[in-house]
């Protein structure tokens, strides 16, 4: 059984195969698949109750890694003894085909209640406790077995005189590449998790009803054909002790996984971070070891026994381990190399990471795998049990992301880390001080690094830009970066976030469209935080308690550099000290919440980011609805330059699921950047037109000057955002794959449009506007007949606009988008004067010219004056 981290790192030896050591690979094969494929699936649903944390995702993580351990460990003599070693792979793979399966059927079920035990704002020593203990006590069994099936395996052909470790320690780790690869790329997309787990579940029982009919070695009872002759053993054990190897063993597996956690952390800066860019780096991680191990079967003579030869593999791996260390700073420029070569697209995309997961990783994990095979031979040669050296080994690994992940890159840094992983090798080397230039030599390049290498970072620079503040998070790099305008973005591992400190009447009306929509809010919830700018407008309105849940805490320890007073000064940590802030993953919040929201407001998570996908199924919705006051309102934000139409109509046809009476509003007129909202109020589906009015008016001034700053002035700037009735949304979402935990469409579909998008933005939103719909009575009780008739035209004057600038070639004079635009904008204007962004693309046009026109900029605005008489609202 291969762990999820790639602790078997053996591949193909070159030994003659018949008929049953084939029989015997396959074995080995399908077990490695199937191991990792059952791994992806509790992790994946283990997630969704205990969160996306850095304390969830290790203690998940660390409680599979424990049972591996203890299986391998606890079962070591008695598979070693055993005269029937057949029946115990038979029986454990029967009992993970079987606990696995109601493991996959039962977690769906515990998912709200597991949730709700750790709770919304846990203590450090509650979380961390739940979410290992619990993962532990359920995957024990299974995961168990998993670490004693392959020393079961191991003994079965060993009986029969075959020395199959090498090649059984392969096939494993092959099948462990493929189960990466083929549950990421075509499972689950095509089958869902459910569906997967019955697939290995399927796999497990052919596994052990194979072994079971072919019974290999039992005809041998209790032989036991040592992999290595008892004089050899003795020649090759001499120098190396028991205890010596142990602290190997467990050193390598600590120091291998800490370099694997270091390099995903690494280049998730560069790469996309989808589910496929960790499937490609975990597959490449395999590989290395794989091939490394599979050079030792042919080339072990030659490296030597004992601690010369041991010394001599760890020189390698200190220098191997500097020179892909080294690559990780070139890593940004190999990502770009295969689609210079072959032109952009997905597959350049995937190629171009999994090129620079191949550089960083291949070398180390090449000699790791030859160091690993070697152990293996000396731990054969001492007369340990495979379970034990496997035990030994897993364990240590599974405490690496914990040192590194939480600890070490925090502390020292991405480099820092990566120096005491290498010196970590060279401390591992037997009789160092008297090997010579094999310690030496690695030594000086290890000094050489130190004293000049730069920090391993990736931060994209404007021009004339600055980055004002930097954290090597325990999930992610974030820093925020000021141009030479002095405006300041966010960026979680160097992508630009949604925002700005220059945010403006947009980023307002994230916050304040929703919020009007309710006749009194009292309370909201905010479903990430971002630059914070949105929650801190929100808290401008003293009768409202805000709440933000933001998942990682660096991102909240920044908000204030964002932080802006009512006037738009920076206003520092003063702005944000009115929202209660929580460092938290947003689906457990929810499910654990002890109180109840009248306005929830879901953030523009990229769905294409691995676990994002989850903030958009049929399950967290209900959660959220779940959490509604009565009379509450929820409104889900989506960024359509983020998602292809496809991804978005899963999202909506999960929203729908859930909210049937949901309808979409467009919160900006932007052709490259659209953002939409489905919004949804189910005990009262229609609002009342005077309440929205009341709320429109605030006795607040400040208030006041806030919703004019954001476009939201009056009735028709609130009303006028509505893009489509509940009925065009049931028409749009028909035949839809409804994005769920058990079929993830999100988390699998939204990355191709990432790597290599099929439509542009204002293409993707001129499909929507065509076949949208919207009527005056699907989103208001009784109103005046006129008043809708004005709304209407509103609605028809705003498509229009947008075609309009669709068809407008772009021009850098202003003059002459003037020469283009000024009668058709008129046009409109004439045909509803309450369209503001026509009047202010018009106005801001007559700025442009009045030093070069002034003649024409005056009539301009006489003209606009005249067509829209009330006072503009203010915009920024």
């Amino acid at each position: 059984m291969t762990s999820l981290a790639g602790v078997s790192r053996v591949a193909l030896p070159a030994v003659p195969v018949g008929g049953r050591q084939l029989a015997g690979l396959l074995l080995a094969l399908a077990s490695g698949a199937c191991g990792l494929a059952w791994q992806f699936i509790w992790t994946q649903q283990l997630s969704n109750s205990l969160g996306h944390e850095i304390v969830a995702v290790l203690a998940v993580l660390g409680a599979f890694f424990g049972g591996l351990a203890i299986g391998a460990w606890a079962l070591r003599r008695v598979i070693e003894r055993s005269a029937r070693p057949a029946l115990w792979y038979g029986g454990l793979e029967l009992l993970i085909a079987f606990w696995g399966l109601g493991l996959s059927l039962l977690l769906p079920v515990l998912t709200p209640g597991l949730g709700r035990l750790i709770g919304a704002e846990p203590s450090a020593w509650r979380h961390w406790g739940l979410a290992f203990f619990l993962p532990l006590l359920l995957l024990l069994p299974v995961t168990a077995a998993m670490g004693a099936t392959l020393p079961a395996l191991e003994r079965c052909w060993r009986s029969t005189g075959a020395s199959l470790l090498s090649a059984l320690y392969s096939a494993n780790t092959l099948g462990a590449v493929l189960g990466t690869l083929g549950v990421v790329f075509i499972a689950i997309p095509q089958l869902g998790l459910q569906a997967t787990a019955m697939a290995c579940a399927a796999l497990n029982l052919v596994c052990a009803l194979s072994a079971l009919a072919l019974k290999p070695g039992q005809h041998s009872a209790g032989a036991q054909a040592a992999t290595v002759p008892p004089v050899a053993a003795a020649a090759a054990g001499a120098e190396v002790g028991r205890r010596h190897l142990w602290l190997l063993l467990a050193g390598s597996g600590w120091l291998g996984i800490g370099y694997e956690v270091l390099a995903v952390r690494v280049l998730s800066q560069v790469t996309e971070n989808t589910v496929y860019s960790y499937a490609l780096l975990l597959a490449v991680y395999l590989l290395g070891t794989a091939a490394g191990a599979g050079w030792h079967q042919r080339a072990r003579a030659r490296l030597g026994a004992g601690q010369a030869g041991l010394a001599r593999l760890l020189g390698w791996l200190v220098l191997a381990t500097l020179a892909g260390g080294l690559s990780l700073w070139a890593a940004d420029r190999l990502l770009v190399l295969p689609a210079r070569w072959f032109g952009p697209g997905a597959a350049s995309a995937l190629a171009g990471e999994a090129l620079a997961a191949a550089v960083a990783m291949g070398p180390p994990t090449w000699v790791m795998g030859v160091l690993f095979a070697q152990l293996c031979h000396q731990a054969r040669a001492s007369q340990m049990t495979l379970g034990g050296a496997l035990a030994v080994n897993t364990a240590a690994a599974a405490l690496a992301p914990w040192l590194v992940g939480v600890w070490l890159i925090p502390l020292l840094g991405a480099r820092g880390a990566l120096l005491l992983i290498a010196a970590g090798y060279l401390a591992l080397m037997p009789g160092l001080w008297r090997r010579g230039s094999g310690f030496w030599l690695p030594l000086v390049l290890w000094l050489l690094m130190a004293a000049f290498t730069p920090a391993l970072r990736f931060v994209d620079l404007p021009p004339g830009g600055r980055v004002l503040s930097y954290r090597d998070g325990v999930m992610a790099a974030v820093s925020v970066v000021e141009d030479g305008r002095g405006v300041a973005r966010l960026h979680i591992n160097n992508r630009v976030q949604e925002g700005s400190s220059a945010s403006g009447a947009i980023e307002r009306r994230l916050a304040l469209l929703p919020l009007q929509l309710h006749p009194k809010p009292q309370r909201a919830l905010f479903l990430g935080l971002g630059t914070g700018y949105t929650v801190q407008v929100a808290a401008r309105d003293p009768g409202l308690q805000v709440d933000g849940v933001e998942l990682l805490p660096e991102v909240i320890e920044a908000a204030p550099l964002f932080a802006r007073s009512p006037n738009g000064q920076p206003a520092g940590q003063a702005g944000l000290e009115r929202v209660h802030a929580v460092a938290a993953d947003a689906r457990r919040y929810v499910l654990a919440a002890p109180q109840r929201y009248d306005v929830v407001i879901a953030d523009l998570f990229h769905p294409a980011r691995s676990g994002a996908g989850a903030l958009y199924t049929r399950e967290h919705f209900a959660a959220v609805r779940e959490r509604l006051a009565p009379g509450g309102l929820f409104c889900q934000w989506l960024a359509l330059h983020q998602m292809e139409v496809e991804t978005l109509r899963s999202i909506v046809a999960a929203y729908l699921e859930v909210f049937p009476e949901g309808r979409a509003v467009l919160v900006s007129n932007s052709l490259d950047t659209p953002v939409l909202g489905l919004v949804a109020r189910p005990d009262m589906p229609r609002f009342e037109l005077g309440a929205l009015r009341a709320r429109l008016a605030p006795p607040q001034p400040e208030l006041r000057q806030l919703l004019g700053s954001a476009g939201l002035a009056d009735e028709f700037d609130l009303l006028g955002a509505a893009l489509a009735d509940s009925r065009s949304l049931q028409r749009f979402a028909q035949g839809a794959a409804v994005n769920s935990d058990d079929r993830p469409f999100v988390t699998h579909r939204a990355p191709w449009a990432t790597y290599a998008p099929a439509s542009q933005p204002r293409e993707r939103l001129h499909e929507l506007i065509s076949s949208w719909r919207v009527e005056p009575g699907d989103w208001l009780q009784s109103a005046d007949p006129v008043f809708e008739q004005r709304l209407q035209r509103y609605w028809d004057v705003r498509r229009r606009y947008l075609e309009l600038g669709m068809a407008t070639a772009p021009s850098p004079d202003p003059a002459a988008m003037l020469d283009r635009l000024q009668q058709p904008l008129l046009g409109l204007l004439r045909d509803s004067p309450e369209f503001r962004p026509a009047a202010d693309t018009l106005r801001a046009l007559a700025a442009a010219v009045s030093a070069r026109d002034p003649g024409r900029a005056d009539e301009l605005l006489r003209e606009l004056a005249r067509l829209q008489p009330r006072a503009p609202a203010l915009r920024s």
